[in-house]
């Protein structure tokens, strides 16, 4: 599975890249609207630090100005993936861009019908929301694992699942269990992933031990050299 991290930060997105596990970034209005950065710099950026996919998304919603604005973004950088909804002008962004190379990241996907037109438009990703589903009383999981099994039908179908609004572990868990080949992910639950009570409490045991036995593994550590 892959990890995007869905944030605008770019400390943050800094700090992650650096662990080695961010295989790309998926932003939106609103978390660009925090960062209060002029929004084409900020992708210019983000697509400095991680080589991979970068969602940017149009402001726009009629084909005209969505796809002018598309263009725009794809100037950016090669790693910029345009973001569209899920409406018909934004499909038809979608095939329009991805006839020409260009990688399109379908989003705000509430059902496996809305998926399937997102693949037939040629999306590289679509963006199921898991979590606002979760919210109305809907299992949100339930729907990553009908497109999953949907998309296996279908070989030709090259579009990527991309589980959004992931709001704790288990999804990104679950996600994984059910075949989704990326989960975007807020920082704080990335960073949640490391953690596990056993862990802790077993390292500091070994730590424990360890200053027991004075010793050190690096020459002069601890002596004052």
């Amino acid at each position: 599975m892959k990890f995007f991290v869905d944030t605008a930060d770019i400390a943050e997105i800094r700090d992650l890249a650096a662990t080695g596990l961010l295989d790309g970034v998926t932003t939106n209005p609103s978390l660009v609207a925090k960062t209060g950065r002029r929004f084409t710099d900020l992708v210019a950026e983000i697509c400095d630090v991680v080589p991979g996919p970068v969602s940017a998304e149009v402001a726009a919603t009629d084909f005209d100005t969505m796809l002018k604005e598309a263009h725009l973004l794809t100037r950016i950088a090669d790693n910029v993936a345009v973001k569209v909804p899920l409406t018909p002008d934004g499909l038809k962004v979608c095939r329009s861009l991805t006839a020409d190379g260009r990688m399109v990241n379908v989003t705000l996907c509430f059902s496996a019908a809305q998926a399937i037109l997102a693949a037939k438009a040629g999306a590289t990703f679509v963006s199921p929301f898991v979590g606002r589903l979760d919210d109305i009383g809907t299992d949100g999981m339930e729907l990553i694992a009908d497109i999953v099994a949907i998309y296996r039908q279908y070989p030709a179908f090259g579009t990527e699942v991309l589980v959004a609004s992931v709001r704790h572990p288990m999804h990104v868990v679950e996600a994984a269990r059910l075949g989704a080949q990326v989960a975007t992910v807020p920082p704080a639950v990335l960073r949640q992933l490391f953690r596990h009570p056993l862990t802790d409490s077993g390292l500091d045991r070994f730590l424990d031990d360890w200053r027991k036995t004075g010793q050190t593994i690096l020459p002069g550590a601890g002596d004052g050299r």
